[in-house]
């Protein structure tokens, strides 16, 4: 099988590349990426001389590239998005050109180029919005509330137009929070880990009481393989591991896990439009393609924040150099000071 993989750079398509040649290492991958702000080459380091593995630098919006690229492959899974909520808050643009146009370009190559390939589009919970009771199922209507979620949800649309109209094989998946290794120093858990251990405060917005199902990234990629293997086309994926735990709750495990004073919560300015509890169901997923995370929401998260302090090399960098928003609109925070 020769598997396209768009956005493998990034926190979770690097850990899927990784994933798939340690289960799969029959399967030759192609890594297509743009290495904008949230992609880090180091984080394949590891596998650069695999001769089942080659990367290429480019963008799917850009029509040639893709077009080549699809005609050589069976499958595509995209994780290409610009992916950070405050950042969309900040300037929605790239967001549109990234999550939707570049997902009408890659619809577009494979309709004109190889209709027989299958498209994997990986989604996002926000797009179905919030929910302050139950869980959302598939069939539920999107309801956006971000910049990020409605290009997300946008390239959804897309893709079972794409499916109806012209019969391609696309399948979607939609998945709650992830968190794990080579995970971008912005996001919540990284960013509490790194503080932390740096002794500076930790920004929680509003009261912290806003509630994400977490999900380690290793489960979330186990998930993908299953989609890949066994799902069918034009059907959409929900994936949770159904560990509900407010930001609050997550910021002081972090805390306990590193011997640190809760006194480092800071409570800051809520972000606008900010949802208030994400929930999927996924008994579709467990039923039909006969998946269920396999690790454990305590253990993974010792071993993430394990990760980090002993991966200062990996992080160190890019907090040094990046803005950290919990109020991206006013440039607040720096993760590291």
């Amino acid at each position: 099988m020769r598997l396209l993989v768009t956005g493998g750079l990034g926190f979770i398509g690097s850990n899927f590349i990784k994933y798939i040649l340690e289960k799969r290492p029959d399967i030759e991958i192609t890594n297509l990426d743009k290495m904008s702000y949230g992609a880090n080459p180091e984080n394949l380091k590891d596998i650069e001389g695999n001769k089942n593995y080659r990367f290429i630098k480019g963008d799917i919006c850009a029509k040639e590239i893709t077009g080549k690229l699809i005609d050589d492959s069976d499958v595509i899974i995209n994780f290409a998005a610009e992916s950070h909520v405050d950042r969309s808050i900040s300037d929605p643009l790239p967001f549109l050109k990234s999550n939707t146009e570049g997902v009408l370009t890659l619809l577009e190559a494979i309709r004109n180029n190889n209709k027989k390939i299958k498209l994997i589009q990986v989604g996002t919970d926000e797009s179905y919005g919030d929910i302050l009771e139950g869980s959302f199922h598939e069939e539920d209507r999107l309801k956006p509330s971000s910049p990020y979620a409605a290009s997300k949800a946008s390239a959804d649309m897309l893709c079972l137009a794409y499916h109806r109209t012209y019969g391609l094989d696309v399948i979607i998946s939609r998945c709650t929070n992830n968190f794990g290794p080579y995970q971008f120093p912005e996001k919540l858990i990284p960013k509490a880990i790194i503080r932390a251990n740096l002794n500076l405060k930790i920004p929680i917005y509003g009261s912290g009481e806003n509630v994400r199902d977490w999900i380690y990234v290793r489960d979330h990629c186990h998930a993908i393989n299953k989609v890949m293997n066994k799902g069918k086309s034009g059907e959409i994926y929900n994936i949770s591991s159904g560990d509900e735990l407010t930001n609050i709750e997550i910021v002081e495990n972090i805390l306990r896990l590193l011997n640190k004073p809760r006194e480092l919560i800071e409570f800051v300015e809520d972000r606008p439009g900010h949802d208030i509890r994400y929930s999927l169901d996924s008994s579709k997923m467990r039923k039909e393609l006969d998946w269920r995370p396999e690790n454990r929401f305590s253990e993974a998260l010792a071993k993430t924040v394990d990760w980090y302090i002993n991966n200062e090399s990996w992080w160190k960098s890019l907090a040094n150099e990046q803005i950290i928003h919990p109020t991206p609109w006013k440039l607040k925070w720096k993760l590291v000071t």
